[in-house]
This record gives structure tokens, C-alpha cells and sequence, in this order.
């Protein structure tokens, strides 16, 4: 079964300099499911949640991050996730958009608004008195969104939000990683991204699932496997199923 995988996804093309990927099909220790960008689309989330139980009920839940801004219904999301994770059925890593939004809960990064913000911000009622560039209600903004989050519990789940998770040699980020590095070792690479991400193979043969880069449809490339299809704008959220010895399988809405 492996040798048939390695067939169907080949190895890498040497890139400028010669480097290509060296490593075995993706093969997790147990089967899993992830699950690309949301951005404040709850309706989209549901349905993916009903096509998960309908064709991969079971399995553990790894969400990429990126659950808020741009969508109308970021509020939504987090209160449907957090009990999701709380309770051992999902795990949710960061985005580095739930890193704007907790900055600007703790007084900074104004330009969040610009990137979603201000849809989050009325997903929980708030900001009726500000724009992409502030405003005079921007201080009282600050707080409102940080006394909603803790209200709500939120806003210290939030905060503890894991950058990563893996099992056997697949490992799942937001926004790749950098590839001289042990995974384990990195933070910001794992939500902004890192440049040498998609020009080089990683040496230690882990594949990365991860979302954070629009594509059109799901991408699989020896080493990696692209799952944001921007469901805040095309209404396609994508997730993929991971099982050791079988290809992966891809669900959307």
C-alpha cells in the first residue's frame, strides 16, 4: 500500500538547488481528520461537522486556525469549537488570525480591522462605532472585545492554543513551517509562514497539513498538503482524512 501511495503522489521535482523530498507517503499513527480555514463561517462548519460524522465518525478532529475575521459569524465558531476541543473530540491550533484578534483584545494592532476585524467584532455585537481605520470608539473597542472573550471563557482558550500537532510522520500547522527546523522548535513560522516553505523539502521526511494559503481546490505536493479553499469567499470549506497505509480523502462542503 505504500509503494501504491508513493506512486500516486511521486516524489518531489528537484528544485534550484537539487533538493528534493525524501520520505514515505504520509502514513499518521491513527487516522485522523483536519479541517482548513473556517473565517467566521459557521453555517459552513456545520455542514462539514455533518459530512465528518456521516463519512469519518470517530476520528479525532484537528482544526488548522483561522476560525474568525472575514466570515459574519465568528462568534459563532469559537462557541461552537471550545466545547468541541474542551471535551477531548477536536483540537484546535492557532491562526494568525486568532493572534491579530488577541492582540487587539490586549490593546494593540489596530490594523486587525482592516483583515477581518470588523466582522468579528460584530459577530459579538461590538464596534457599531468604527471602521477598518479606527475611530474614536477604537479604545473602548479594545476592551469590549476583551471583557466578550472572557466572558464567553474564550479568551484564555484562545490563548493557550497549541501551534501543532502531529502523529506518526504527518504533522498538522496553520501556515506551514520552516523547513531547517524541527517542528516542535518553531512559533511563528507555524501561523505567518515561513519563506522557504514551499521552494524546500523538509529533511526529515515529515509531510505538513496545513491551511492559511487560498488555493482553488485542495493541493497535495510531496511534503504537504494544502487545505484552505477560502471558505469565507467561495463557500468551500475542505477538509482531508489521514489513515495510516491509505491514501488521503478529501470532504467539502
Amino acid at each position: 500500500m505504500k509503494n501504491l501511495i508513493l506512486n500516486l503522489f511521486g516524489k518531489r521535482a528537484p528544485g534550484a538547488a537539487g533538493a528534493a523530498f525524501v520520505g514515505e507517503a504520509p502514513a499518521p499513527e491513527t487516522a485522523f481528520v483536519a479541517v482548513g480555514d473556517i473565517h467566521g463561517r459557521d453555517d459552513l462548519l456545520v455542514r462539514m461537522l455533518e459530512r465528518i460524522e456521516e463519512e469519518a465518525a470517530g476520528l479525532p478532529i484537528v482544526f488548522v486556525g483561522d476560525y474568525v475575521d472575514r466570515g459574519e459569524a465568528s462568534a459563532a465558531v469559537l462557541r461552537r469549537l471550545k466545547p468541541m476541543c474542551d471535551d477531548g473530540r477536536a483540537i484546535c491550533l492557532r491562526g494568525n488570525h486568532e493572534e491579530m484578534m488577541l492582540d487587539f483584545a490586549r490593546g494593540k494592532y489596530p490594523r486587525w480591522l482592516a483583515y477581518g476585524g470588523l466582522q468579528t467584532l460584530a459577530s459579538f455585537g461590538l464596534g457599531a462605532d468604527i471602521t477598518e481605520t479606527g475611530g474614536t470608539g477604537l479604545e473602548a473597542a479594545h476592551a469590549d472585545l476583551h471583557d466578550a472573550l472572557e466572558a464567553d471563557g474564550l479568551l484564555a482558550w484562545l490563548s493557550d492554543l497549541p501551534r501543532h500537532w502531529q502523529s506518526g510522520n504527518v504533522a498538522v500547522t496553520h501556515a506551514g513551517a520552516d523547513p531547517a527546523r524541527p517542528i516542535a522548535e518553531q512559533s511563528n513560522s507555524l501561523t505567518n509562514g515561513h519563506p522557504d516553505f514551499f521552494s524546500t523539502p523538509r529533511p526529515d521526511g515529515t509531510w505538513i497539513v496545513h491551511g492559511h494559503y487560498i488555493r482553488e481546490t485542495h493541493e497535495i505536493h510531496p511534503g504537504r498538503i494544502a487545505i484552505d479553499t477560502g471558505a469565507y469567499a467561495t463557500g468551500q470549506l475542505t477538509a482531508v482524512v489521514l489513515a495510516p497505509d491509505s491514501a488521503p480523502r478529501f470532504l467539502a462542503t
